[in-house]
């Protein structure tokens, strides 16, 4: 039993924040976009972030995505302190650790879904071959397999969410964190999407989900809800764990 508990707590986690602060101003005109936000997401979780307008999601998504940096804190991904890197450092991480999947779908017009798919692997330096292979298979696990040459405006919104999930799958992350990512879709897209993103979980990827749907966060795993640059609840199964 000894050695059971010792393997959990061994476990180590793709993300882990250690008391998060994002200050912008000076003085009184002082700003706390996160204040004193400590957060750790073990291997395979699926999470969803909540929070009004002004909560601090926003916030926390870039400095989990390694798109901005805290005022102090630190945070580690996958094991890795990226807490005071430069930006080539973090550009590097970003294409590594993390697969990105935002509400406008980001996608670039007049590109097949494949090539689209294929794109982030070609900036990591991954072989022709094997950025084709992994983009072929990406796309048959979102249910594209016959839409591989299609480019976006001949897609549909849902369509083209996939074609997202399958670009940030096929980088192979340690996490996919999503974006408001039904914000553009219609009722069944959405439906669908969060089919997906739970077939994606089981497989044992770590997701989480910025967002401020209901609908969304009660398919995730475990809830954090923020308010004023602050987490005011963390809960699992409708059961509080911080």
């Amino acid at each position: 039993m000894a050695e059971a508990v010792d393997s959990v707590v061994d476990i180590q986690p793709v993300i882990e924040v250690q008391n998060a602060v994002k200050r912008y101003g000076i003085g009184d005109s002082t700003i706390y976009a996160l204040n004193g936000v400590s957060l750790t997401i073990a291997p395979g979780e699926y999470v969803a972030i909540m929070g009004p307008s002004g909560s601090g999601k926003s916030t926390l998504m870039n400095i989990l995505g390694a798109l901005d940096i805290m005022t102090s804190g630190k945070y580690f991904l996958d094991g890795i302190e990226i807490s005071s890197m430069e930006e080539n450092e973090l550009s590097i991480v970003r294409g590594r650790k993390i697969g990105f999947i935002f509400q406008s779908f980001n996608l670039i017009p007049r590109t097949s879904a494949l090539h689209n798919v294929e794109l982030p692997m070609a900036y990591q330096g991954i072989k022709s071959k094997v950025r084709r292979e992994r983009a072929l298979v990406a796309l048959g696990v979102v249910g594209l397999s016959d839409r591989v040459n299609h480019e976006p405006t001949e897609l549909s919104g849902g369509q083209q969410q996939r074609v997202a999930v399958a670009r940030a799958l096929a980088t192979r992350p340690a996490l996919l964190l999503a974006d408001e990512p039904t914000g553009a879709l219609d009722s069944k897209s959405t439906a669908d999407l969060l089919d997906l993103f739970d077939q994606i979980n089981a497989a044992g990827r770590t997701v989480v989900v910025i967002t401020h749907e209901l609908e969304v966060a009660n398919r995730a795993k475990r809830v954090i809800r923020m308010r004023d640059g602050k987490i005011v609840s963390d809960e699992l199964n409708g059961e509080r764990v911080a």
